[in-house]
């Protein structure tokens, strides 16, 4: 006989992300830019335990240091329990252990992944049964990359990089991930992004309001070329990061000359993700990388979204 009792212990996980193309438009009135973005989720996990409680509570375990991460009601993970709870009228609680391999502020949208993986885990725990749809809509309301991270796979992300539009990808693509010890805050990125536009305004070409994702991006991912797309790599990000960090540039010219086919700053930083021929390629710079010192680790992608996983 089948029970139909709810379960009182629901695992997620959700990947990290890297983004192969981001071009970021002007500064808007409100303070925020529209990008154009091709999101590749990738094998870094977050993993998310959601078991039944009375009030809302959250722990990190794992590798990644969490010591900056905020535990009370301001932590992603959190808001979006609190969201399905509100959305569904559930009067009851959940406490949430994380296990943390995508780094803390390192542009891979670990906390996105984090709250991906809640709206899942807390929606499958409570029984709230809301729809990927809506479950979708309150991930766009939690931060640009949520919805992604729920999604997984290869996208186009438009708008504030919540306008999601699938793309076409075959293939598996190899990456070495250099993980820093530093964070970096998306807003002082973008804030040096802004200055540096400003004071050079007259010499840079000028930059639209609405950017778009090269055409050369969406026809390298559709072949799975991986030699195509390393000649594409842009982010309008990755200068900006290197002034704030400028070891960056070091790490870039040290993975470029151990082998790899382009290496780029993934979102607003300070990872840095290296694109390898093969698996082959990859473990042979992930070993040389290694030896210089670096944290490194190895991911493919595409991979899904967020999803339960089985007993």
């Amino acid at each position: 006989m089948t029970s139909l009792a709810a379960p009182t212990r629901v695992r997620t996980r959700a990947p990290g992300k890297i983004n192969v193309y981001l071009a970021v438009g002007t500064l808007l009135p409100d303070g925020y830019h529209d990008v154009a973005t091709a999101y590749q989720a990738v094998s870094l996990y977050e993993d998310v335990v959601a078991e039944a409680a009375d009030d809302f509570t959250v722990r990190f375990t794992g590798p990644i240091d969490t010591s900056a991460v905020p535990v009370d009601e301001s932590n992603l993970a959190l808001r979006a329990a609190r969201l399905v709870a509100e959305r569904a009228g559930y009067r009851g609680g959940v406490h949430l252990t994380i296990e943390k391999q995508v780094p803390v502020a390192g542009g891979m949208g670990g906390g996105s992944a984090d709250a991906a993986a809640t709206l899942l885990a807390v929606d499958t725990l409570w029984g709230t049964s809301l729809g990927r749809d809506e479950l979708l809509r309150l991930a766009a309301g939690l931060g640009a990359d949520v919805p992604f991270a729920f999604s997984g796979g290869t996208a186009i992300g438009t708008g504030r990089g919540d306008e999601l539009s699938p793309a076409l990808a075959s293939g598996q693509f190899h990456w070495v991930l250099v993980l820093s010890d530093e964070g970096l805050s998306t807003p002082a990125v973008y804030t040096a992004l802004d200055e540096h536009r400003d004071r050079y305004r007259a010499d840079i070409t000028p930059v639209r309001d609405a950017p778009v994702v090269e055409a050369n991006v969406l026809q390298a991912l559709r072949a799975g070329d991986a030699e195509l797309l390393a000649d594409c790599l842009h982010n309008d990000l990755q200068a900006p990061a290197m002034r704030l960090q400028p070891t960056l540039a070091r790490t870039l010219e040290l993975g470029e000359r151990a082998g790899a086919l382009a290496g780029i700053v993934s979102g607003s930083g300070p990872t840095v993700a290296f694109l390898a021929a093969d698996s082959d390629a990859a473990l042979d710079l992930q070993v040389e990388l290694s030896a210089a010192g670096l944290t490194v680790v190895r991911a493919t992608g595409p991979v899904h979204g967020a999803r339960v996983v089985p007993r």
